[in-house]
């Protein structure tokens, strides 16, 4: 099975504190516990590279990975969940919207929607604010092993039916659809 050497880079709270990087790069937007910090641990097959937690909000900062010199995968803080403080909140949202609108290595946004639930308020929010300034975006189904495999299909055209552009599955658990996706993050690195 095809995988990538990754290793965490740096933490940033805002576009000035980045690394400057020429390597394509891939925000994960998604809800707390979504499942991204899983994701970058199935992509290089290492449970212990990305934080992951029980807890919603742990994601505070931008958490920068290197794959293998091919691509950045940045881990954003997870939106709709989080126990601080109204300012707290209103400077993420400020550092993250000049992050995700003037980072230039920005190869394209990644939505993650968990298979389990209906498509959320705030999932809709995000990607009518992404559709607002035309950024590129495709979306991860995760969790997708906790769905009958006779439901998949049925997950993946509902969610295309509502979101735009390329809709793929993905399991962190038992790394299905692993290998297909860094084949299509490569490929959109070209």
């Amino acid at each position: 099975m095809k995988q990538l050497n990754a290793e965490f880079i740096i933490s940033a709270e805002k576009l000035s504190q980045c690394p400057d990087f020429s390597y394509p790069e891939f925000p994960l937007l998604g809800r707390s516990n979504v499942g991204k910090s899983s994701f970058i641990n199935a992509l290089c097959n290492n449970r212990k590279l990305a934080k992951t937690s029980n807890t919603p909000g742990k994601t505070r900062l931008i958490n920068f990975f290197n794959f293998s010199d091919k691509f950045i995968v940045a881990d954003l803080p997870g939106y709709g969940y989080a126990k601080v403080s109204k300012e707290a909140q209103a400077r993420w949202q400020k550092y993250l919207e000049e992050y995700l609108l003037e980072r230039k290595q920005i190869k394209s946004l990644i939505q993650f929607i968990d298979a389990r639930h209906e498509i959320q308020k705030n999932d809709f929010q995000m990607r009518k604010w992404v559709e607002t300034y035309n950024l590129p975006i495709f979306t991860i189904i995760t969790k997708i092993d906790y769905i009958p495999r006779g439901k998949v299909q049925k997950v993946l055209a509902d969610i295309r039916k509502e979101f735009s552009g390329d809709v793929l599955p993905f399991s962190a658990e038992d790394r299905f659809y692993c290998e297909n996706t860094i084949e299509y993050l490569l490929n959109l690195c070209k």
